[in-house]
């Protein structure tokens, strides 16, 4: 299953997070894959997408960066191309 984390920084400070990282790396559990990640412009939010097919492995890892200053918000999230495939047979129902 994918996951989208969206991860929050108290007072849109993600430095000792970084700290964290560069220090400790990323604290993946086994099980749970990193993909990518993006940070708002603003600085105020990181969204991550990561791969696992047990949910407990994100909630480990959400633990290992527990006492930082940052929130998790995790959404399962399904590929735009399984979607239109998943939907595709009903485009020409009547609504």
């Amino acid at each position: 299953m994918l996951f989208m984390v969206i991860e929050r920084f108290r007072d849109d400070d993600m430095v000792p997070i970084y700290r964290r990282l560069r220090d400790a790396g990323r604290g993946l559990p086994e099980g749970l894959t990193f993909l990518d990640s993006w940070v708002a412009a603003d600085f105020s939010r990181c969204f991550q997408l990561m791969a696992c097919d047990d949910a407990t492995a994100i909630q480990a890892w959400a633990l290992h960066w527990r006492g930082l200053g940052a929130r998790f918000e995790v959404v399962p999230v399904v590929p735009g191309g399984d979607t239109r495939a998943l939907i595709a047979p009903r485009l020409d129902e009547a609504p």
